[in-house]
């Protein structure tokens, strides 16, 4: 008698299990109001040699990576524009020197850009003004001895070292504000 009835609890849950991952899918989840992207060339209020040409290529490379939108060559040809402006990057100590506190060992370093998508059908911005940093950390060296005697800190080539890093890590982030469903 028991046996029939455990068979007849456990068929029941497993049916009500299975009914409940019936509509789960793998992947990105809803599709953006949205098919063509076009993103304007990257502006810039920062001095900061690369940046704008650095961002761009990873923002695009992370928008056709994820696969949800076509990006367009052409405002014209595009359902949606997205507009990047570099307004941050700094650097801050995050650790000293032992032999030297005045000295910095590893720095995080920011980059942020304000970023509005438009819906060019409509002509209203889907977000505008958003702001999005990313931050990533740059170790420096004791520096090297030219054969000139001067020292030279590893602070710079470590900063120019991070930044396509630095890119990508925003990038994602971008790509993320503009295709997942606000």
């Amino acid at each position: 008698m028991l046996r029939p009835l455990f068979a007849l609890f456990a068929c029941a849950g497993l049916i009500i299990l299975a009914s409940g991952c019936a509509h789960y899918q793998l992947g990105a989840g809803a599709k953006p109001a949205f098919t063509t992207l076009y993103v304007e060339p990257v502006t810039t209020k920062i001095l900061l040699p690369q940046s704008q040409e650095t961002l761009e290529t990873q923002v695009r490379s992370a928008l056709v990576r994820d696969g949800r939108v076509t990006l367009v060559n052409s405002p014209e040809a595009a359902e949606a524009t997205l507009k990047l402006h570099l307004i941050d990057y700094h650097r801050d100590v995050a650790t000293q020197r032992r032999d030297d506190t005045g000295l910095a060992r590893k720095f995080t370093l920011t980059l942020g850009v304000a970023c509005t998508l438009t819906d060019r059908r409509t002509g209203r911005p889907l977000f505008d003004q958003r702001l999005i940093e990313a931050r990533r950390d740059a170790y420096t060296d004791s520096g090297k001895n030219l054969p000139s005697g001067t020292v030279v800190s590893g602070q710079l080539q470590a900063e120019y070292q991070t930044l396509p890093l630095l890119a990508e890590a925003l990038a994602t982030k971008v790509s993320h504000a503009v295709l997942d469903v606000w």
